[in-house]
C-alpha cells in the first residue's frame, strides 16, 4: 500500500491523506466541501469517545483562484469549524485539543483572505467600539460584548491562535513530518513524502461545476400574495438538504430569507432566475445562512438587502475579508435597506420585526406580517436560536462578566414565543441552537422545526412537523396573476415609445409551462411561435461557438430569426419550469409593422447581440437591461479618439472588430479581441488605465457609458475582477524587463504626494536590483536593502495618516498588509546568502517587483479611488480634476 491516498470528493475537491505522517489535507474547499467528506466516510463520529469527537482534515489545500465558473472556490469556514468544534482542536479539556492547530495551505492573497473571512465568520463584531460603530449604545454594546464572550469561553482569540498557514510556491515547501509541497502551475501541486509524489489540480475542467452534496428535484411555485416556500431544512453538516431557509412571495414579489450554500441550485429547483428575487432578509453570516451571498452579485440589478445595522455591518466585514473588496463596494452590489430591532418595518406592505437573539455572532430572529381579514397574517423564522437550559447556564448577576442578566434571559424566551400563523424554528440542539421542547406551549397556528441534520423523533412530531424542500404554505392566496406586471414592464424596454394598451394584444395570449430540460427552439428550425420568458431559467446553446449562455425573466426567445423569416441559428432549452408567453410570430409581424417598430428594435438586437456574446454581459443580464445599455452604447471606429482620455474616462468599452493589445513599458501584456472589455479601470478606480493600447487598422470599439452599468451588480463585480486578474496576471508574468520599475503616467493615483513617494520606491527598488545584478560589495546590497525598508516605512506611515484621516473603510486591512511587506523585507535582508546564486537573484527580482507593482497598481489604487471619491473638497482631488 503506498504511503499516500489520494480521492476525489467532488468537482475541483479531493482528499489527500499522509497516514504515516498523521497529515489529512482538504484539497479545494468550494460550497459543502464538508458534505462531500462526510458523504464518502471520511468525517466518522467517534463514539467509544466520552464526548462528541469527530474525525476529519487537519489542513486545507485553498485554491489559487477565488472564483471559478462563477462561484467561490475558498469557503473554508465550515471545514475550520469542524476542525476546532467537531474534532474538538480548540475546546478546552477536549480529546481533540493537543495543541494542533488546523493549517490553511496556499497563495498569500488567498490565506490573508480566508484568516480574515473565517475570523469574522467566528465572531462577527469583535469590540464594544465595532458595535458602536454599527450602532449599539455603550450599554448595548457592553451586554453584547459579554454575551460574546461567553459563547466565545471567555476571550476572543486572535485569528493566529485558531489557524496555521503555509505559503505555497514553485520552490518545496515542507508542511510537517516529512511531507513537501510545490506549486507546478496555477492551482496545480505537487506533494511528496519520502519516495512518493503526487498531484493535485483544482482547476474546474471544461463543463465541470462545484456542486452541492445532494440533489433536488424540479418545482414550479406559484407567486402568491403571501406565502412561505421551504427552501431548506438542514443545517450545515446535513448531506441531504439544503441549509434552513425560506423563500417568500409576497404581492408577487420573491423574497429570501438567508441564503446559504448553492442557493443558484436550490432557485433553479424552485424554477426561479436569480433575476427575479426582489430581496433578502438577513438573520445572521454564519456560512450555512450566507455562503450564497456572492452568488447574489450575479444579478443584474441590485438586490435589496434587508437587516439590523448590527447584523450588516458583522455581514459587510465577512464578505469584503471573501471577497477581497473595500466596504464602501458592498452599497454597490446590494440595495441596503436598514431594519430597526424591536419594531414593525414596513416594507411595500410585508411588515418585519427582527428581534436580536443570543448566538457567537450578530443574530436576528424575525417575524413577518400584513394586513388581512380585520387582522394580520404572520410568519415567524427562528434560526440560530438558543436552548432555554443553554440560556439559563448564561445568566450571572456579575454586570462585568460573561453572560447575560436574568431580564435579557426573560425577554428572550418571551420574544421565542410570539404567536404567529406559521413559525419555523431551530431545532439543532447542542450549545447555540435551539429545542423542539421549549415551543410545547407556543400558541403559533403551526410550528415547523429546522436546522438539523436528522428525521423528527416522536416528542418533536407532538409539536410540531417537518417541511419537505419545495413545499409551500399559502398564508393569504393570490386572486391576481401577478406576471403580467413584470411582464409589461419588460416589454416596454422592446418598445419604449408605444401606449400602455397597445401591449394588451401580446399580453392576451397563451401562458405555456415549459418543462425542465425541454428544447423550446432547435437550431434549425423554422421559427412558428416566439417565446417571452416569464419565469424561471433558460440557456442558449450556439452549436458555431460551443458556447452556453443563460436567459433569464424578460427575454425573447425567437423573436428576431422570426421577423425575418429566417431558420433559428441557436438551441433554447428550459433550465427550470419556464412559464412564457407564446406568441404566433405571423402576428407579431403584424403588430411590429403596424407599430412601425421593425428598424428601432433591430438595431437593438445587434446591439444586444454583441453584449451577449461578451463575457461581460453575456448569460446573466435579462434583454431588457441590455436595451437600456444598448440605448446608451455609440459605436466609434476613429482610433484616435480611443486613444484621448478626456473622451473616453466616463466610458468602458467593447471590442466589436479587431484586436487591441495591452502593452506596458516595451512589452505587449495581453491581447484582445472581439466581446473583450476595455478602460475597466474607469470604471473600477475611476482612473486611467496602466496599459497603453494598440489598436488593429480594422478595429471598432463600443462605449458604454459607465453610468450606464453603475447599478449591474455582476458588470460591477466581472469589471473589478477583470482589474485584479490582470494585476496579477502582471505580477507574477515573467515577461518583463526593467521598463516596468520606470514611473510611467498611467502609474499615478491622483494623490501628487504619493505618487512621489511611489516614483522613490521605483527608483530604489530599481537601484537594489541593480546591485544585485552587478554582485556588490555585502555591505552595499545591505546598505540599499535599509535604504528601501527605511523609505518604505516612511511611506506606509504617511499613507496609513491619509487611511485615518478620510475615514478609509479598509484602512485595517491595509495597515496589516503594510506590516508583513516590511516583515518580509527584513526577511529578505536576514536571508541573503553571498556569492548571490542565479536562481537566488531572480527569485529577488520576482518579490521586489511584485511587491511594488501590486503595492502601486492595485493595492493604492483602491484607497486613492476611495479617497477621491469620497472626498471631492479635497485640494489634491480637485487640482486632479481640473487637470483631466
Amino acid at each position: 500500500m503506498g504511503r499516500i491516498i489520494k480521492s476525489k470528493l467532488a468537482n475541483g475537491v479531493f482528499w489527500l491523506e499522509f497516514p504515516d505522517a498523521d497529515l489529512r489535507i482538504l484539497c479545494g474547499c468550494p460550497a459543502d466541501s464538508v458534505k462531500h467528506m462526510m458523504k464518502r466516510g471520511l468525517i466518522l463520529q467517534n463514539e467509544a469517545s466520552p464526548v462528541f469527537l469527530e474525525t476529519g482534515p487537519n489542513a486545507i489545500l485553498l485554491s489559487d483562484l477565488s472564483v471559478q465558473k462563477g462561484s467561490f472556490s475558498n469557503l473554508g469556514e465550515f471545514p475550520v469549524l469542524q476542525m476546532l468544534y467537531r474534532q474538538g482542536m480548540i475546546l478546552p479539556d477536549h480529546p481533540g485539543n493537543t495543541g494542533v492547530k488546523p493549517l490553511l495551505i496556499g497563495h498569500p492573497d488567498q490565506l490573508s483572505a480566508q484568516i480574515q473571512y473565517i475570523y469574522r465568520g467566528n465572531y462577527g463584531l469583535v469590540s464594544e467600539r465595532e458595535l458602536m460603530d454599527a450602532g449599539a449604545s455603550p450599554e448595548q454594546a457592553k451586554e453584547l460584548m459579554r454575551l460574546k464572550l461567553k459563547f466565545a469561553f471567555g476571550q476572543i482569540a486572535n485569528p493566529k491562535e485558531l489557524l496555521d498557514s503555509l505559503v505555497v510556491d514553485s520552490a518545496i515547501t515542507p508542511i510537517r513530518n516529512g511531507v513537501a509541497v510545490r506549486r507546478l502551475d496555477v492551482n496545480v501541486f505537487e506533494f511528496t513524502y519520502e519516495n512518493e509524489s503526487v498531484q493535485v489540480d483544482l482547476n474546474l475542467a471544461e463543463g465541470e461545476q462545484y456542486m452541492p452534496s445532494y440533489a433536488l428535484g424540479h418545482f414550479e411555485i406559484a407567486r402568491e400574495y403571501f406565502s412561505v416556500v421551504h427552501s431548506g431544512e438542514g443545517d450545515g453538516w446535513d448531506i441531504e438538504r439544503p441549509s434552513m431557509a425560506s423563500l417568500l412571495t409576497f404581492q408577487g414579489r420573491i423574497y429570501l430569507i438567508d441564503v446559504g450554500p448553492n442557493i443558484e441550485t436550490t432557485l433553479k429547483s424552485l424554477s426561479v432566475d436569480i433575476s427575479e428575487v426582489e430581496g433578502i432578509f438577513m438573520t445572521h453570516c454564519h456560512d450555512d445562512h450566507f455562503a450564497g451571498l456572492p452568488t447574489l452579485i450575479r444579478s443584474d440589478h441590485r438586490i435589496k438587502f434587508f437587516a439590523t445595522s448590527l447584523v450588516r455591518h458583522a455581514t459587510v466585514k465577512k464578505l469584503s475579508a471573501l471577497m477581497g473588496l473595500d466596504e464602501s463596494r458592498f452599497d454597490q452590489f446590494f440595495d441596503i435597506h436598514e431594519l430597526y430591532e424591536g419594531t414593525w418595518n414596513d416594507i411595500d406592505g410585508l411588515e418585519v420585526k427582527p428581534v436580536n437573539s443570543p448566538h457567537p455572532m450578530e443574530t436576528s430572529i424575525l417575524y413577518f406580517r400584513t394586513q388581512w381579514d380585520g387582522g394580520y397574517k404572520t410568519y415567524g423564522h427562528l434560526a440560530d436560536i438558543a436552548a432555554f437550559d443553554v440560556l439559563d447556564t448564561m445568566i450571572t448577576t456579575d454586570e462585568t462578566a460573561p453572560g447575560i442578566s436574568q431580564k435579557f434571559c426573560d425577554q428572550v424566551k418571551q420574544a421565542y414565543l410570539e404567536p404567529c400563523d406559521i413559525k419555523k424554528v431551530d431545532n439543532g440542539g447542542g450549545m447555540i441552537h435551539g429545542k423542539a421542547k421549549d415551543f410545547t406551549d407556543d400558541k403559533s397556528s403551526k410550528i415547523i422545526f429546522a436546522h438539523t441534520a436528522r428525521l423528527l423523533n416522536e416528542d418533536e412530531r407532538l409539536i410540531g412537523s417537518g417541511a419537505p424542500f419545495g413545499t409551500e404554505d399559502i398564508i393569504i392566496p393570490s386572486n391576481h396573476d401577478y406576471t403580467f406586471d413584470c411582464a409589461l414592464k419588460s416589454l416596454k424596454s422592446f418598445f419604449p415609445d408605444l401606449p400602455q394598451n397597445q401591449f394588451r394584444l401580446l399580453l392576451n395570449h397563451e401562458i405555456v409551462t415549459i418543462n425542465p430540460e425541454e428544447i423550446i427552439l432547435k437550431a434549425g428550425d423554422k421559427i412558428d411561435h416566439a417565446y417571452f420568458i416569464l419565469s424561471g431559467t433558460t440557456e442558449i446553446l450556439d452549436p458555431i461557438s460551443n458556447q452556453t449562455h443563460r436567459m433569464s425573466a424578460g427575454c425573447f426567445v425567437g423573436d428576431m430569426h422570426g421577423l425575418c423569416d429566417a431558420l433559428s441559428s441557436e438551441t433554447y432549452r428550459a433550465v427550470s419550469f419556464v412559464k412564457a408567453l407564446k406568441l404566433p410570430i405571423q402576428m407579431y409581424r403584424e403588430f411590429v409593422k403596424r407599430n412601425d417598430s421593425f428598424s428601432a428594435i433591430a438595431a437593438l438586437a445587434e446591439k444586444r447581440e454583441l453584449l451577449q456574446k461578451s463575457w461581460l454581459f453575456g448569460g446573466s443580464i435579462s434583454d431588457g437591461i441590455k436595451n437600456a445599455i444598448a440605448a446608451s452604447m455609440h459605436l466609434i471606429k476613429d482610433i484616435n479618439d480611443l486613444h484621448d482620455y478626456s473622451l473616453t474616462q466616463n466610458y468602458i468599452g467593447l471590442i466589436k472588430e479587431g484586436q487591441v493589445t495591452l502593452q506596458l513599458g516595451k512589452n505587449d501584456f495581453l491581447t484582445l479581441s472581439s466581446g473583450d472589455a476595455l478602460f475597466e479601470d474607469h470604471a473600477v478606480y475611476k482612473m486611467k488605465s496602466i496599459f497603453t493600447l494598440a489598436f488593429s487598422p480594422n478595429c471598432a470599439v463600443a462605449l458604454i457609458p459607465v453610468s450606464a452599468i453603475q447599478e449591474i451588480p455582476i458588470v460591477q463585480w466581472k469589471l473589478l475582477e477583470t482589474v485584479t486578474r490582470q494585476m496579477r496576471a502582471l505580477s507574477n508574468s515573467r515577461l518583463w524587463d526593467e521598463s516596468l520599475l520606470i514611473w510611467h503616467d498611467a502609474y499615478s493615483v491622483g494623490i501628487p504626494e504619493i505618487d512621489a513617494h511611489h516614483k522613490r520606491l521605483l527608483e530604489l527598488t530599481k537601484d537594489l536590483i541593480h546591485a544585485i545584478d552587478a554582485q556588490k560589495p555585502q555591505e552595499d546590497i545591505a546598505r540599499l536593502i535599509d535604504g528601501l525598508m527605511d523609505y518604505t516605512s516612511f511611506h506606509f506611515s504617511r499613507e496609513e495618516d491619509i487611511f485615518i484621516e478620510s475615514g478609509y473603510s479598509e484602512a485595517a486591512s491595509h495597515m496589516d498588509t503594510h506590516a508583513k511587506l516590511v516583515g518580509q523585507v527584513d526577511e529578505l535582508k536576514r536571508n541573503f546568502r553571498f556569492p548571490i546564486s542565479e536562481k537566488d537573484a531572480e527569485e529577488i527580482h520576482t518579490f521586489l517587483k511584485r511587491w511594488i507593482l501590486m503595492h502601486i497598481l492595485l493595492e493604492d489604487r483602491k484607497y486613492a479611488s476611495y479617497i477621491l471619491g469620497r472626498r471631492p473638497t479635497n485640494a489634491n482631488a480637485q487640482r486632479l480634476t481640473q487637470k483631466r
